[in-house]
C-alpha cells in the first residue's frame, strides 16, 4: 500500500480573478467590483465534433469555442453604469482576457467580444448584483494549422 504522496493541494484567492478589456481599460474588472459571485466562465458547444460514418466514425475538430465570461458587478459602483452606458452606445467590447482566482491555472483570452445581456436586476433594495454576459470566442486547437 502506497503512503500519502503529500501533493500539495494549492490555493485559491477571492483578490485576483480579475477581466481585462484592453480597448476599454475604464471597463476593467478587479475584485472591488465584484459580488460574492465574481466571474464565471462557461465554454459552449463541442471542442471537436464526432461525425458518424458507415462503420465508425470521423472526427472533425472546431478552431474555436464559444465563451460566455458572466461578472457579477455591484450596481452599487460606478463601473455597472459604465457597463450600462457601453452597452447603449456600442456593445462591443473587443478582446478580452480572464484571469482566474487562481496562479496554477493560467489566463484566458478570448476574442471578438460584446456584452451579450444583463440578468434580471432585482431592486428591493437587498440584492446588489448588476450581473452581465460577455460573448466572445476562445482558440483551440491549433495544430489544426500545422497540418
Amino acid at each position: 500500500m502506497a503512503g500519502n504522496p503529500l501533493i500539495d493541494q494549492g490555493t485559491l484567492n477571492r483578490l485576483i480573478a480579475s477581466v481585462v478589456i484592453p480597448e476599454l481599460p475604464q471597463l476593467n474588472i478587479t475584485p472591488p467590483f465584484l459580488g460574492k459571485e465574481a466571474i464565471r466562465l462557461a465554454l459552449q458547444g463541442d471542442a471537436t465534433d464526432y461525425i458518424d460514418t458507415q462503420t465508425g466514425g470521423v472526427t472533425s475538430p472546431s478552431p474555436y469555442m464559444r465563451a460566455a465570461v458572466t461578472v457579477h458587478l455591484l450596481k452599487t459602483q460606478i463601473l455597472s453604469g459604465l457597463y450600462k452606458v457601453q452597452m447603449e452606445a456600442d456593445s462591443r467590447i473587443g478582446d478580452i482576457t480572464v484571469r482566474p482566482d487562481t496562479k496554477a491555472f493560467p489566463v484566458w483570452q478570448f476574442f471578438n467580444c460584446s456584452i451579450q445581456n444583463v440578468s434580471e436586476i432585482n431592486m428591493d433594495g437587498l440584492d446588489p448584483g448588476y450581473r452581465i454576459t460577455l460573448a466572445g470566442y476562445y482558440i483551440i486547437n491549433n495544430n489544426l494549422w500545422d497540418e
